[in-house]
């Protein structure tokens, strides 16, 4: 099997090594710009996407769930223990861009993690943006 995959190895790790550093930039991108209250507040649908042509809405939507799964699939591969990059951050990530059912409770899966928080608050404030808040365990969530 070994034998198969050694001509695509420099590929394989290319792309491991783009998706690491990827990463590692777009993510605190992303938790910065993310509202603080976004764990808070009810949201239906992309208020940006309101005004566009439903061809072009249903593109963004397509290619914005494509990039969500992508991300979430990197952020499985990055939880390895021999796979350095922020794989609970990416995934997270990863499903604030899907379009699923339950998709509130498993970001909040992630993000009530004490050690996730930590990491997303301590990124937030290096950037001079107030700390996410997050919803009581006993309110119903969306």
């Amino acid at each position: 099997m070994w034998d198969s995959i050694r001509p695509y190895t420099p590929w394989i790790l290319t792309l491991s090594a783009m998706t690491f550093v990827g990463t590692l930039v777009a993510i605190p991108i992303l938790l910065v710009r993310m509202p603080a209250d976004y764990f808070i507040r009810r949201r239906v649908g992309l208020p940006a996407l309101d005004g566009l042509h439903p061809v072009l809405r249903w593109t963004v939507r397509v290619l914005k769930n494509l990039l969500g799964v992508f991300l979430v699939l990197a952020g499985l591969a990055m939880s390895v223990p021999a796979v350095p990059g922020q794989g609970l951050l990416t995934i997270l990530i990863g499903i604030t861009l899907l379009d699923l059912p339950g998709k509130r409770k498993m970001e909040l899966a992630i993000v009530r993690r004490k050690r996730v928080l930590r990491a997303i608050n301590w990124i937030r404030a290096k950037a001079g943006r107030a700390a996410l808040e997050i919803p009581d365990r006993k309110r119903i969530e969306a």
